[in-house]
């Protein structure tokens, strides 16, 4: 058995991990055709040295690229660094409604490429965001201002609650009000207003 073979593709593994980490944040919707083009080409760049080895070779690096694709991905979680060094972190690319232009820059991203995200997402105006983030996935994240959210289940019960108490309290008052015109000296003060009024 060819022991550099494992060599090769424990190598192989972690440097195509970082170049494809410089490639940019996108899933592979999200890139454009330039972008797929140069990603199949470093993928098959990067197998070439260990390509054409039989069946039980491919089997072989096949597993040990599984096993250190679980390896690194447990190493991220364990440690902040590596995680951020192969995988990256979130990046704010708009807050309070203004879009941060060096972290656009940073990542490689238009205000128009940006603007096509939101308006998928359904926002029509940049305003109306609070917070927006570039995901390690390539996805934009979200937070709308407060009164732009939409209106939720709480929410509108909340406001049915607060209808019914007032709508209760209306009701309250008007009882009180009848009762107080049924009251034996509201007829008294009546008839002696309407006696007054007489000639």
């Amino acid at each position: 058995m060819d022991y550099s073979l494992i060599w090769k593709t424990i190598i192989i593994f972690f440097a195509g991990k970082l170049v494809l980490r410089l490639g940019g944040r996108k899933s592979i919707s999200q890139m454009t055709i330039t972008q797929t083009i140069v990603m199949v080409g470093i993928g098959s760049l990067l197998i070439q040295p260990i390509a054409e080895k039989g069946v039980w070779g491919t089997l072989l690096i096949a597993f040990l690229f599984t096993m250190l694709m679980v390896l690194s991905e447990y190493l991220e979680i364990k440690f902040d660094l590596l995680e951020s060094l192969f995988s990256g972190k979130a990046v704010v690319v708009i807050e309070n409604g203004e879009i941060i232009l060096k972290n656009l820059k940073k990542l490689r991203l238009t205000v128009d490429r940006l603007e096509t995200r939101l308006r998928q997402n359904g926002v029509s105006s940049l305003k109306d965001v609070k917070t927006a983030t570039i995901e390690v996935s390539g996805q934009i994240g979200y937070e709308l201002k407060d009164d732009k959210k939409p209106l939720t289940k709480e929410d509108f019960i909340t406001i049915m609650a607060e209808i019914s108490q007032h709508n209760q309290l209306m009701a309250g008052y008007q009882k009180t009000q009848k009762s107080n015109s049924d009251s034996i000296f509201q007829e008294v003060i009546q008839k002696n207003k309407e006696g007054k009024n007489e000639p």
